[in-house]
């Protein structure tokens, strides 16, 4: 790579490439600034056979940012973990407690397995770093912490609760994003985005100053989304003069159609396999 590019890999996603494994889940491998991030960690399935596939060592883990607590991002954190065994983890204390959603069944667990969490429990302290405000991993890369929720449309994009009974809303107060800054922009990295894309755009651009958003990528979580609320986004995806959108995972497939409408070929549906060069 050369000084002060950026190297991302979907390691894992819902849509995958050809010889890779595909599961309802997200995982990012990010490289810049002599420093490799691993964001997030899928349903555990396929993080280690597409990272082989791909080229990509876990081994040489720095850092491991988890966005939130769901299992579909956690889930493969002990096998990560059992690879990467110098990496720093980063997340929010709120990613540990039990969490539900709703499914046409009923209500289901969707909190970090137990093994994930035991894996958390068992790393000494200077290696599990929870987060409570923004943080720095490098010159270049910073991870959001919490996200302030100002946009009133925007909402945690699903029927998500703290208790097995559905009574007590979950607005996901643990949800997480990455940045990259470069000399020309930064490149933004979502999981889930349960904070709302506006939102987190916004937290962002104040905490780090450059107004300047190059390109985005990962799950923005729309599949339910308001009229309101996708004419909001799309029309601060259009202010933006973006290089890239990357939907992937949760984004939902009426969203990454209206983003191909209003963006053209910037917007490019993400799968497992894609690698991206800035």
């Amino acid at each position: 790579m050369n000084p002060g590019s950026v190297r991302i890999t979907i390691l894992v996603d819902d849509q995958g490439g050809t010889d890779l494994k595909v599961e309802h889940g997200f995982s990012l491998w990010i490289e810049s600034d002599g420093r490799r991030v691993l964001f997030d960690t899928g349903m555990g399935g396929a993080l280690l056979f597409n990272a082989q596939r791909l080229g990509v060592d876990l081994r040489d883990t720095d850092a491991l940012v988890l966005s939130h607590g769901h299992y579909d991002h956690t889930g493969g954190l002990l096998p990560a973990l059992n690879l990467a065994t110098r990496a720093v983890v980063y997340c929010h204390p709120g990613l540990v407690v039990p969490r539900y959603a709703r499914r046409p069944s009923g209500i289901a667990p969707v909190h970090l397995p137990r093994e994930a969490a035991e894996a958390l429990d068992r790393l000494p302290s200077h290696r599990l770093r929870w987060l409570s405000g923004p943080a720095q991993l490098s010159e270049a890369i910073s991870v959001t912490g919490p996200i302030p929720r100002q946009t009133p449309c925007e909402d945690a994009g699903g029927a998500f609760y703290l208790d097995p009974d559905g009574r007590k809303a979950d607005c996901l107060t643990d949800d997480l994003s990455l940045w990259i800054q470069t000399s020309t922009g930064i490149i933004v990295c979502c999981g889930c985005c349960h904070s709302g894309l506006v939102n987190t755009l916004n937290h962002i651009r104040r905490v780090s100053g450059n107004v300047t958003v190059r390109a985005i990528l990962g799950g923005l979580h729309l599949m339910n989304a308001s009229a309101e609320r996708m004419e909001r986004t799309i029309a601060e995806l259009r202010s933006l003069n973006l290089e890239r959108l990357i939907p992937c995972h949760c984004t939902g497939e009426k969203a990454v159609i209206a983003f191909r409408a209003a963006l053209g070929d910037k917007a490019l549906p993400g799968h497992s396999g894609m690698v991206f060069q800035f």
